[in-house]
């Protein structure tokens, strides 16, 4: 059978393992493996959310509202912009895949730093579009402006707080970017873990309606980290009408679960539960510093639920991982960036422990 040629171009994207992967791999019981690879929500779901799923599992056989009203009506009170301004995917990721698609082909080309989320690359190969990388995993204005000036990309992504580094681009610097681009010339902006940089600085945070000005720039946002929705697959893009109304041509019916699109009504009235995950957060990722300086090797600042462990030639990330496995602490190697380096979700304080002990081990 013959597939189309631009999968030749395409890797797989590797998430990360489950549990289950080392309890049949390794024998180890499930309530001793802990999972740090993810970027999920440690304390899980708000129990708000278990209640809602419990009281409409009688209604999952039936179709949600396409319209997605109620959900819009929240999101659009949450962050102060239109209904019409707002589309939603299973997951941001869908919302990725539809700009993808109403924008690229095999003349065309993507901009994005070079380390950054795998998904931008993966749907550009898949409409043959050409993938051009900045020399730096940070999002740095000149090379960004440079790469642009010479491929004139039909989108530049701009992940913020950047995904699986963890650092962030300040709001005047992303601002600095988008203006001095063309309008034919779609600007990404993914706040995936906004909640988190917002948190800690106020100069990195970006909301929807700080970009609404922009005819070629659209925001995106999830449940699945600060709200602990992972695997409930809600996302959302929020952007000038005229370019959601464009997107929505992507979109298949009912795209979302009905269960999804009630948990995440649901999420959108209360937010104590993202500001205790957001507190717990702060507390423990102080451990993975102190760690880190104590033990010698360096840490990207992290502005996200997770940080970032870079070594030098003393110590091998694939090793370490790998180790860790056999041990039942799943984390991220990012060797397959080109990185000898680990991501670590920030897990619970019992988690944590857990984490530092067999690390410890390891590396000693």
């Amino acid at each position: 059978m013959k597939f189309n040629k631009v999968l030749e171009t395409i890797r797989t994207y590797e998430a990360g393992k489950p549990i289950e992967l080392v309890v049949r791999e390794f024998g180890i019981d499930a309530k001793d493996v802990v999972k740090l690879a993810s970027n999920e929500n440690p304390i899980g779901t708000n129990p708000a959310i278990a209640k809602v799923i419990r009281s409409n599992a009688d209604i999952a056989h039936l179709y949600p509202d396409d319209s997605m009203f109620e959900l819009k009506a929240a999101l659009g009170a949450k962050f102060s912009v239109g209904e019409k301004n707002i589309i939603i995917g299973a997951g941001s990721d869908q919302v990725l895949e539809f700009i993808s698609r109403a924008l690229l082909n095999e003349e065309t080309s993507i901009l994005m730093s070079a380390v950054t989320f795998a998904m931008y690359e993966i749907y550009a190969r898949q409409m043959g579009a050409q993938v051009i990388r900045t020399k730096s995993w940070e999002h740095k204005y000149d090379e960004f402006i440079e790469a642009y000036e010479e491929h004139k990309p039909k989108i530049i992504y701009i992940c913020t707080p950047n995904n699986p580094t963890g650092d962030a681009t300040e709001r005047e610097e992303v601002l600095k970017i988008i203006e001095a681009v063309d309008q034919d010339t779609l600007v990404v902006v993914d706040g995936a873990y906004m909640e988190y940089a917002a948190a800690k600085d106020a100069k990195y945070a970006i909301t929807p309606k700080d970009l609404l000005g922009y005819e070629n720039v659209i925001y995106l946002g999830t449940f699945s980290k600060a709200h602990g929705l992972g695997g409930m697959r809600v996302g959302y893009g929020i952007a000038p009408a005229g370019l959601i109304g464009e997107l929505y041509k992507m979109r298949p019916p009912f795209n979302i679960t009905t269960l999804s699109l009630c948990v995440a009504i649901e999420a959108c009235k209360d937010n104590t539960f993202v500001e205790k995950s957001i507190a717990l957060h702060q507390e423990q990722i102080k451990r993975y510093e102190v760690f880190a300086k104590e033990h010698g090797f360096a840490y990207i600042d992290s502005y996200t639920n997770f940080i970032t462990y870079l070594f030098d030639d003393r110590m091998d990330s694939t090793e370490i991982a790998d180790a860790l496995l056999r041990r039942g602490v799943i984390i991220r190697n990012l060797a397959s960036y080109g990185m000898n380096a680990l991501r670590i979700t920030i897990g619970t304080e019992a988690q944590n422990n857990i984490f530092f002990k067999h690390f410890s081990e390891v590396i000693s």
